[in-house]
């Protein structure tokens, strides 16, 4: 399936006046669909959509995860990142790309960082300091909670965001359709950016408000 319809199919089951938040990487789908839902007038567009650390234009302030996007082959990403659930787990001979994969990705990316924190977590409880032990499980908790991602949502989010750029540049074509961002007229936008974000570089995210010229 593709990952726009996935977006706006989600959009759609809630209802009008919803305010959309995409937390990076899904930025370029959500901001598609918005495209795609403003150029049909379709009464179920969302009020507004906000972006935090998207990248909407991963070609600005290239990171480390954008070089290596561009440095490999397309056919590296499907023979080295999809595996086969296997038997007996939910979703059984289903191609993904593994969580654990991700994680692995992430943390090796701050590993200093990581073990500083442990180390910080390990003092304070030594030091019977429960506020800060719990804000570090707090943290942990969630970060260390993750998800496989189904085989199309990666390739494509590789394919069309991190090596061909086609949002940015105008060339996205959905079901025979170009996807104009400057459609969106009347959805308010707003962009999010870290100063040390290491995924998504500055410059990114911001560029969604060039991209979308149609909106006061």
């Amino acid at each position: 399936h593709d990952y726009l319809d996935h977006v706006r199919c989600m959009i759609n089951a809630i209802g009008p006046d919803v305010h959309v938040l995409a937390v990076c990487q899904p930025g370029p789908p959500v901001m598609a669909a918005c495209a795609l839902m403003a150029d049909d007038k379709d009464p179920l567009r969302p009020a507004s959509m906000i972006f935090m650390g998207s990248p909407i234009d991963a070609r600005l302030s290239p990171t480390v995860t954008n070089k290596m996007a561009e440095d490999r082959p397309f056919t590296w990403f499907q023979q080295q990142m999809i595996y086969t659930v296997p038997p007996p787990y939910m979703g059984a001979m289903r191609q993904v790309y593994p969580g654990f994969v991700q994680l692995y990705s992430f943390m090796k990316m701050n590993e200093a960082q990581h073990l500083n924190a442990h180390w910080r977590y390990f003092e304070d409880l030594v030091r019977d300091d429960g506020d800060g032990a719990a804000k570090h499980r707090a943290f942990y908790a969630a970060y260390l909670s993750v998800l496989d991602l189904t085989e199309e949502f990666y390739l494509q989010t590789i394919d069309i965001v991190f090596q061909k750029y086609l949002l940015p540049k105008g060339e996205l074509v959905h079901r025979g359709r170009a996807v104009k961002t400057a459609a969106i007229t009347d959805i308010a936008l707003m962009t999010i950016e870290g100063q040390h974000d290491d995924i998504s570089g500055v410059g990114q995210t911001r560029a969604a408000i060039d991209l979308c010229r149609g909106i006061p």
